[in-house]
């Protein structure tokens, strides 16, 4: 299929967006819910902490009965009973008592506060204290963190190591998730060979997009397998088919220029509904977008740079909203230490080098120079509406690292 209008970007990814779609939902293993997306809301079963505790190795007292107590003016107090961490007392602490506690164990009856073991000497049963506390002082009080019935996290939340503890601590130890997109990656081209350090035949080029691609997809919080189709109609539709019925995104390496025999679209444009081809963007110009059975397929160039800018455009975004996580590009401010040329009408992805103040765009930045982007840490973007910018702008930067999982 050949489309000689080229789509803003802004337009192709609504168009990407309008066919959102969830993933399913799962209940696993709180142990394997890190960096997955809720698909619940966390309501508390118990309070945390369930009682009051003691946030000190110390001594549980009544706090008024330390006051004035100091290195010079220390005050007798009478010890009682010990109480270790998982043990309980069932004393009750009365005038100038102390009971022994460890950190986390319940505060005795009578006590309010918990005196540092180490403002404090012993003499069998006789404890000295050279320091006051205040009532409340050194003791961590029930329901201070979680408060039973309490709904702790919303469902879209992503879960991270503070808040595996955080729902664990609320009594769960299954959690409902959104399950991971599965992506089939189709790479198109007959002049591709595996990575070998043979020499070449000619007119071949290692195959290097299957691990980029891959690699973004995972990073994007899905699962990817990958398989080759040669460049015929019937090869890469048979392959798209397949896709369609057992995977949730289908993206496609190759065969996407903007000419007439563009083989992936040709196979869209037939089994389904393409959605773009063609975006007025650089580098990634050929990329295209369609939908097949319902499932959304990305068409990325086989030139390696654009088609990992292409991703960032459009799939990531996607793989993201596919489990209930929101993603946009976080956009950072920094000063241009080169002139950097575009033109109207087209968004430009510079790849760039960027610190905390300045962004200087890599030089040599050829859609097939993978090196280009070892090379850089960040994006550049020069909206469709400029012109480019001039040494000292400040331009917009996008980090590579804000774009992961």
């Amino acid at each position: 299929m050949f489309l000689s209008k080229l789509d803003s970007l802004s337009n192709a990814q609504k168009l990407v967006s309008d066919n959102h779609k969830l993933t399913e939902v799962e209940e696993i293993p709180l142990f394997e819910a890190h960096k997955r997306v809720l698909a619940e809301d966390i309501i508390a079963f118990h309070d945390s902490p369930p009682f009051d505790k003691s946030a000190m190795d110390g001594f549980a007292v009544i706090g008024e009965n330390t006051f004035g107590a100091s290195q010079s003016a220390p005050k007798q107090l009478k010890i009682v009973d010990a109480i270790g961490a998982g043990d309980f007392s069932d004393k009750t602490v009365g005038e100038n008592e102390a009971i022994v506690i460890a950190t986390g164990a319940p505060i005795p009856d009578g006590a309010n506060a918990v005196i540092m073991k180490e403002y404090t000497t012993t003499d069998g049963d006789e404890l000295t204290i050279y320091s006051q506390v205040t009532p409340g002082e050194n003791v961590s009080p029930k329901s201070e963190d979680i408060e039973k019935g309490q709904k702790i996290l919303n469902k879209n939340t992503f879960i991270r190591y503070q808040e595996l503890g955080l729902i664990a601590s609320a009594g769960y130890d299954t959690v409902k998730v959104f399950k991971k997109p599965k992506v089939k990656i189709i790479i198109t081209g007959n002049e591709l060979v595996e990575p070998t350090k043979e020499e070449i035949d000619k007119a071949k080029i290692i195959n290097s997009n299957q691990f980029t691609i891959k690699a973004l997809v995972e990073d994007s919080g899905a699962v990817a397998e990958i398989i080759h189709a040669g460049d015929t109609f019937d090869e890469v539709k048979e392959a798209i088919l397949k896709a369609s019925e057992d995977y949730d995104v289908i993206m496609t390496t190759g065969g996407t220029a903007i000419s007439k025999g563009d083989v992936v679209l040709d196979v869209v444009d037939d089994i389904g509904e393409i959605l773009f081809h063609g975006v007025a963007i650089r580098p990634g110009k050929p990329a295209g977008a369609g939908v097949v059975n319902g499932k959304m397929v990305f068409t990325f160039s086989g030139q390696p740079v654009a088609a990992m800018s292409q991703f960032d455009m459009f799939a990531r975004k996607y793989l993201f909203e596919m489990q209930g996580r929101a993603f946009d590009f976080h956009i950072v401010h920094r000063e241009s230490q080169l002139k950097i040329p575009s033109q109207l009408g087209r968004t430009d992805f510079i790849r760039a080098v960027s610190d905390d103040e300045y962004a200087k765009h890599v030089l040599n930045r050829g859609s097939g120079i993978i090196r280009s982007m070892v090379e850089a840490n960040s994006y550049i973007i020069i909206d469709e509406n400029d012109e480019g910018y001039q040494k000292g702008d400040i331009v917009d930067v996008v980090m590579f690292d804000s774009l992961l999982w």
